[in-house]
C-alpha cells in the first residue's frame, strides 16, 4: 500500500467512524469549512496529557461551562480553577493553564498563534501540544505524536526499537505520512485508530482500515509493539498529614507551595514526603490522635504512604500554618486525590470533642 493509499484509507475510515468528542468538530463539518475553537482544542489537549478521554470529558464540559472563552479563564480566580482541576492530576498543568490563558488574553487579544513555533512560546505548551493545536485547530500539516500514534507507527512499520529510543524513528514515519490535505483529520484519525482498533492489548487487526500496510501484522508481532525499555522500580516515600476540625466544623487547610508536587493546591498540613522516617511539627497545639490510618497513593515517580493524625480544636485555636475553612464552603471534591483520600479515611476517626493538649 502506497503512502497516499494509506492516507486515503485512514481518512475514509475516520469519516465513517470518528469518535464524537465534546472538543471535536467532526469530519463532515470540517469538510464544510468549520474548524474547532482553538481554545477548546488547547484546553482538551492540556487535560488529555497522561489522562484518558473518559476521565477528561466531564472536566472539559465543566470548564467550558464555567469559563466559555480563554478570556473568561484568564479572569478566573486561581483557587477556583485549581479546585475544579482537583482529581485530574499533574497539577502543574493547571498552573500553566492559567499562565497561558493570561498571556493569550492579555498579550494576544484572545487569539492563539496558528503555528507550532508560535504556540511553543506559550507557557505549558510543548512540542506535542503545539503540533496538536496547529494541526487540529488550524489544519496545519504538523506532525502530531501521542501514545496512540506512536503505537500505530511502530506497528505499521514494524519498529522493534524500544521506547523511548524509538521516538525519532516513529516521528520520521509519521512525518512521511502527514498529508497537506486535511492534516487535522489525519492526526485525529490516527489517534482514534490507536484508541479503538490498534489498542495496546489485543489489537483488532481484522477490522483495521490499514491492515494491508501493517508490517507488524504480517510478521505476527503487532501485539508486542511498541517495545518498551524496562521501567525502574519506584521508590516508596513516607509522610504525615494532620487533619484537625474546629468545634464549629471548620477544617484546617493550607495552600501548598507554588512549585513542587500538587503546587498551588489545597491540602492538609504535614511533613515532607521522604524515603526515610518523616519528621513533622503539628500545625497547632491539640490532643493529636494516631488512628492507625494510612493513605497509599502512587505518583508518576514514587509510591506514597501517608500516615494520618487527627484532632479537634476549640474555636479560639490559632494555627501555626494554614487557615481554617468554614464547613459551609469546604468542598472535599476540590482537594487533590491523595488529600481527598486522607479526608475520607479520617472523617470517621475524628475525636468526639477537643481535649486539652
Amino acid at each position: 500500500m502506497r503512502d497516499d493509499e494509506l492516507q486515503r484509507a485512514l481518512l475514509d475510515w475516520y469519516d465513517a467512524h470518528a469518535r464524537d468528542l465534546p472538543w471535536r468538530v467532526g469530519p463532515a463539518a470540517r469538510m464544510r469549512g468549520e474548524l474547532p475553537d482553538p481554545y477548546g482544542v488547547w484546553l482538551s489537549e492540556v487535560m488529555l496529557q497522561q489522562t484518558t478521554v473518559a476521565a477528561v470529558k466531564d472536566y472539559f464540559l465543566r470548564f467550558t461551562t464555567l469559563w466559555p472563552t480563554v478570556g473568561d479563564l484568564a479572569a478566573a480566580e486561581d483557587a477556583d480553577v485549581m479546585g475544579e482541576w482537583a482529581g485530574l492530576g499533574y497539577y502543574a498543568r493547571a498552573r500553566n493553564l492559567l499562565k497561558c490563558a493570561r498571556v493569550v488574553a492579555g498579550d494576544m487579544d484572545g487569539r492563539f498563534p496558528e503555528t507550532e513555533d508560535g504556540l511553543r512560546e506559550l507557557p505549558g505548551i510543548g512540542p506535542y501540544t503545539a503540533a496538536a493545536i496547529a494541526s487540529i485547530a488550524f489544519d496545519r500539516p504538523a506532525v502530531v505524536m501521542d501514545g496512540n500514534i506512536e503505537r500505530v507507527m511502530a506497528r505499521i512499520f514494524a519498529v522493534e526499537t524500544p521506547l523511548p529510543a524509538a521516538k525519532p524513528e516513529l516521528k520520521s514515519h509519521a512525518a512521511r505520512l502527514t498529508p497537506e490535505d486535511r492534516p487535522g483529520c489525519h492526526a485525529q484519525a490516527l489517534m482514534d485508530l490507536g484508541a479503538t482498533i490498534c489498542t495496546p492489548k489485543s489489537p483488532a487487526c481484522g477490522i483495521c482500515p490499514v491492515m494491508a500496510a501493517c508490517a507488524a501484522r504480517k510478521a505476527g508481532i503487532a501485539a508486542g509493539l511498541p517495545a518498551k525499555a524496562p521501567k525502574k522500580a519506584k521508590p516508596t516515600r513516607h509522610g504525615i498529614a494532620y487533619l484537625v476540625q474546629r468545634e464549629d466544623g471548620a477544617w484546617l487547610l493550607e495552600t501548598r507551595p507554588e512549585k513542587g508536587l500538587l503546587g498551588g493546591m489545597l491540602g492538609w498540613p504535614g511533613s515532607d514526603w521522604v524515603e526515610g522516617e518523616p519528621a513533622a511539627t503539628p500545625p497547632l497545639d491539640a490532643a493529636w490522635h494516631d488512628p492507625g490510618l494510612e493513605v497509599r497513593h502512587t505518583f508518576t515517580h514514587f509510591h506514597l504512604r501517608l500516615s494520618l493524625r487527627v484532632a479537634r480544636a476549640p474555636l479560639n485555636a490559632v494555627p501555626r500554618r494554614g487557615d481554617f475553612h468554614e464547613l459551609a464552603t469546604f468542598r472535599p471534591a476540590s482537594l487533590p486525590t491523595v488529600m481527598r483520600k486522607a479526608f475520607d479515611l479520617a472523617k470517621g476517626a475524628m475525636p468526639a470533642t477537643s481535649a486539652p493538649h
